[in-house]
């Protein structure tokens, strides 16, 4: 088993990138998929890009038109899995570009891990998140003991390295969700940290993210609970 020098090492070779001002949507994606190709290519480091974007919706490659309600916001087709999601201000995203070529190239074992990072982060900050059985997303109780969504992945692996990633609601206007099916489900609401009462804001988040970023990375290409292909190529 790595040593934590050694998962730290590994870590810190990992470009971390943290943009304060809104970033507009197509060029981030042109930057993510240029930084993936530059990757594959060998010509540039794997990269962890935490950002906000201006009010928006996304739709992955299995949105259903039924499921935007309301064109408020500008709605852009994203190239990952999914269906529709919200982005905007106080909702941190994370776009990952992370060569899978030496991690195991092993997709549900990397969406596996993330989910186990972004709930490792929450806890850091006191909101008791956790997967939910047959639902995507990182999930909680909100302040009315319902079942609420509170983080968001999805992705898209060209040549193993990876593109898009994940959102977690810090403190964004819950009311913005109300213009689509947020990921395809209807049955529960959307929460963030602010409204579960977390005083933690979008740095204290960071710092968490970073800080089990390098568990996260040495836990690609090794089986977790409920990842049946670890390790193999597909």
């Amino acid at each position: 088993m790595a040593s934590p020098s050694s998962l730290s090492s590994a870590a810190d070779l990992v470009e971390w990138r943290v943009d304060p001002a809104p970033a507009d949507y197509p060029a981030a994606l042109a930057d993510m998929e240029a930084r993936a190709s530059a990757i594959f290519a060998g010509e540039a480091r794997e990269r962890v890009w935490l950002l906000q974007h201006p009010p928006l919706y996304t739709a992955g490659t299995s949105a259903d038109p039924a499921e935007l309600l309301d064109r408020r916001f500008p709605v852009h087709d994203a190239g990952r899995g999914g269906r529709y999601t919200y982005h905007g201000p106080g909702q941190r995203i994370g776009y990952l570009n992370i060569d899978l070529r030496q991690r195991g190239r092993d997709v549900r074992n990397f969406v596996h891990h993330l989910e186990g990072w972004m709930i490792a982060a929450l806890g850091d900050l006191g909101v008791a998140a956790r997967r939910a059985e047959g639902r995507i997303g990182i999930w909680t109780d909100d302040e009315r003991g319902r079942e609420a969504k509170i983080g968001a992945l999805g992705i898209r692996v060209r040549r193993w390295v990876t593109l898009h990633g994940f959102s977690i609601n810090v403190d964004p206007d819950l009311s913005h969700f109300g213009g689509i099916v947020p990921c395809g489900i209807s049955a529960h609401p959307v929460t963030s940290m602010a409204a579960l009462g977390c005083k933690a804001g979008m740095a204290e988040l960071d710092a968490a993210l970073k800080a089990r970023f390098p568990a996260f990375l040495g836990h690609l290409g090794r089986c977790g609970p409920g990842v049946e292909q670890c390790g193999t190529d597909r």
